[in-house]
């Protein structure tokens, strides 16, 4: 039995998605236990593997990351992170406040020994289902070149361990795919790449986000996560427009008819509650952030990417690799 905990009270649809989603999970999947923590009534359902865990404090989107985690002690956030950290659950999953989560994680779970950042990885929806790993999502607004050749590490076992990929492509994310371009970070961390035992296909251009040439693109978190909020927001506007296309006319209403299901495809393909949620990984525990507009759908797939972590122990696969590397 897979014991996850749970923060309810993260998230913009916070607590009610977040419990219509466990529900969901714990009724698909046998073999997992949820700790629910909440405030009292955030959880109205009952269940054989659901514990629900009364709390007195939430922690908001606008609070402090570093103050929140500090004062609150008895927020959903903390005594969820708490249970990783006392070996009473194998993971914590949120969609709350990423900093104070990123927090939670540091403080509380603690960092594997010999990681000098965490990264946020998030699956991308590519052409052929493939998906590419992009880190780092945001957890770094700065970073040195050691810190993405640790990300470049921690991805390849992750992707090995969970997607079963088999020595994945590394790229590294660059405004050229010549070597003499980049700035002094992406320069530096070519070398230390290129020199690794890693898979390295040398720089990613942006534009081959969705292509699926490549398993793993590595980059700071604050480019990481402009790549990722341009992603969203051109998937949101295309499909918008294709619907309107289909809409402008009788004929077009016809032919959306006809391709309805291809669309659904597209739609499920983009859609970032298919893949549920983001590990930061380089944290000594599973710790999973979901989209902070997560819907009942959302946190179900959540908990089964957490489900999936948990079994294919990830976690200690990247400290073997990090101690190997030290």
């Amino acid at each position: 039995m897979k014991t996850i905990a749970v923060d309810l009270m993260g998230g913009d649809n916070a607590p009610e998605s977040i419990a219509n989603g466990v529900i969901e999970a714990v009724n698909e999947y046998d073999d997992i236990k949820i700790l629910a923590y909440g405030l009292k009534g955030s959880f109205p359902h009952q269940h054989e593997r659901v514990e629900f865990i009364e709390v007195s404090e939430s922690i908001n989107s606008d609070d402090d990351p570093v103050k929140s985690i500090r004062r609150k002690k008895d927020s959903s956030l903390v005594r969820a992170a708490k249970a990783v950290k006392d070996k009473e659950a194998l993971a914590v999953l949120s969609a709350g406040n990423t900093g104070a989560l990123l927090t939670a994680g540091l403080f509380v779970v603690g960092r594997i020994k010999g990681i000098e950042r965490p990264a946020i990885a998030s699956m991308i929806p590519t052409t052929g289902d493939k998906g590419l790993m992009l880190l780092d999502m945001g957890a770094n607004s700065e970073n040195k070149p050691n810190h993405l050749l640790q990300f470049a590490q921690m991805a390849t076992v992750y992707v090995e361990a969970v997607e079963g990929r088999k020595n994945p492509t590394v790229g590294l994310v660059n405004n050229g795919s010549e070597e003499i371009k980049g700035t002094t970070l992406t320069k530096e961390t070519y070398q230390l790449l290129k020199d690794s035992d890693l898979n390295f296909q040398g720089y990613f251009e942006t534009r081959d986000v969705l292509s699926g040439k490549y398993d793993i693109a590595v980059t700071d978190g604050f480019t990481g996560n402009i790549i990722l909020k341009t992603i969203e927001g051109t998937s949101m506007s295309l499909l918008s427009e294709v619907k309107n296309v289909f809409l402008k006319r009788a004929v077009n209403k016809v032919a959306a008819l006809v391709l309805k299901k291809d669309v659904e495809a597209l739609k499920d393909m983009m859609d970032y509650r298919q893949f549920g949620g983001a590990p930061l990984l380089g944290l000594d525990g599973i710790v999973l952030k979901a989209h902070g507009s997560s819907d009942s759908l959302a946190i179900k797939n959540a908990i089964r990417v957490t489900r999936s972590l948990a079994e294919s122990n990830a976690i200690e696969k990247i400290k073997e690799r990090i101690k190997d590397n030290v």
